[in-house]
């Protein structure tokens, strides 16, 4: 840590220096969600992108987010030691979410997975893929990508009993 702080590539950092500390610090990443949920909702992405891409990916994805909605807020957070991000858009200050939601989602969906897959990373991470990305995994993933998809499910759900024509029709 304390070379990455020389060399630049980490501006600020803290590293628990007790049980306590690494308590404390693991009970901060808990409320994060929490916190999310008391200002209301928010445009929400389950994300992954190479370690060594995520500091551009977010200065790139920030920047490009505050150009198409001028005043969001970005809050990102999540397992930064596998690349696992949990890119999520809040409304302007004082902006109804439910509006900015409607008008905003699409759009700053299209720019964050634009941007994940500039930098090679997976629209899906820690909690899948789920119902909600089938047609944007189809548009990012290459043909080969969702014919492995393909051939496990059927591989490990020959008479397709599991979440039937959920996520792979």
């Amino acid at each position: 840590m304390e070379k990455a702080l020389e060399d630049g590539v980490v501006q600020d950092a803290v590293v628990a220096e007790s049980l306590a500390q690494s308590r404390a610090f693991w009970n901060l990443r808990e409320h994060i969600p929490l916190a999310q949920a008391e200002e209301g909702m928010n445009i929400k992405h389950d994300i992954a992108v190479p370690i060594s891409r995520i500091g551009h990916f977010i200065e790139e994805t920030d920047a490009a987010v505050a150009l198409a909605t001028p005043g969001s807020r970005m809050v990102t957070f999540g397992h930064l030691g596998d690349g696992n991000l949990h890119y999520n858009v809040q409304a302007p200050q004082g902006v109804d979410a439910k509006a900015f939601l409607a008008q905003y989602q699409s759009p700053i969906n299209q720019i964050v997975y634009n941007s994940v897959h500039r930098h090679r990373g997976s629209i899906s991470a820690e909690h899948g893929l789920g119902q909600l990305k089938i047609d944007e995994a189809m548009h990012y993933k290459q043909d080969v990508e969702v014919r492995l998809m393909r051939a496990l499910k059927h591989a490990l759900d020959p008479l397709n009993l599991m979440n039937p024509g959920k996520v792979l029709r």
